[in-house]
């Protein structure tokens, strides 16, 4: 059960919206220690990266879907399947967010 301090952060609408915090957070990380959480949200961003580290060790999550997660997540958008060049990338995406929904959700961390 949650206690009231987890009752005031912020839950993420999906598992999309919890990627692209997650890699913009990354790329301005700037010395916060682990134990910091000033966005408020309700998980940090090591709880992420272990979270999706453990995905990828189960073989849950391909080396490829990661990759397309990094490459798109740092340009801030989803790929699109109806571009030809971004077709197979798109289905990749797809999948890796339903595998990373169905793990948050069970974490909390999905409104």
């Amino acid at each position: 059960m949650p206690n009231k301090e987890q009752s005031n952060l912020q839950k993420f609408n999906d598992a999309e919206g919890l990627w692209f915090w997650f890699i913009s957070s990354k790329r301005i990380q700037t010395g916060l220690r682990r134990t910091d959480n000033p966005s408020g949200r309700v998980c940090e961003l090591i709880d992420i990266e272990t979270l999706i580290t453990k995905l990828h060790l189960s073989g849950r999550l391909s080396r490829e879907q990661l990759d397309v997660l990094v490459e798109f997540g740092m340009r801030r958008r989803t790929p699109h399947q109806h571009i030809y060049a971004e077709n197979r990338a798109a289905l990749l995406w797809r999948d890796a967010m339903n595998i990373i929904q169905i793990a948050v959700s069970t974490k909390g961390w999905i409104a």
